[in-house]
C-alpha cells in the first residue's frame, strides 16, 4: 500500500498540471495532506462514493500519461545512472573511463 501510495504521489508530481482543478484538489488532500475521504467529502459537500470516484479516475489517468510519456521512468533511470556515474568516478580502476562513457552514452540516449 505505501509503495502504491508512493508512486501515486511521484505521478501526482510529475503531471499534476494535466489533472482538473478539483482533481488537484482532491489529490493533494488525500495524498500530500493525508485527509480521508469523509473529511474531503465534508470539505466539498459531497459523498465520500464521489471523492473515491475522483482520486480513482485521476490515479488511472495519471498512470496512463505515465505509459504515454514515461516522465516517472526516465527520471528513475536518470537517478540510478547518476549514481553508478558517481560511483565509477570515486573508483580507482582504470576501466573507469569505460564505465564513464558507457554511462554518458546511456544517458545522452535515454529520450
Amino acid at each position: 500500500m505505501l509503495e502504491k501510495t508512493l508512486r501515486v504521489s511521484a505521478l501526482y508530481d510529475f503531471y499534476q498540471t494535466l489533472l482538473t482543478p478539483k482533481q488537484q484538489q482532491y489529490m493533494t488532500l488525500y495524498y500530500l495532506n493525508d485527509f480521508s475521504l469523509g473529511e474531503i467529502a465534508e470539505e466539498f459537500e459531497v459523498s465520500r462514493q464521489a471523492v473515491y470516484d475522483n482520486l480513482k479516475r485521476a490515479v488511472v489517468m495519471l498512470e496512463s500519461f505515465e505509459s504515454k510519456l514515461g516522465l516517472l521512468s526516465k527520471y528513475q533511470t536518470r537517478l540510478k545512472l547518476f549514481s553508478e556515474l558517481r560511483s565509477c568516478l570515486l573508483d580507482k580502476d582504470s576501466s573507469r573511463l569505460e564505465n564513464i562513457d558507457h554511462i554518458m552514452d546511456k544517458l545522452e540516449n535515454l529520450d
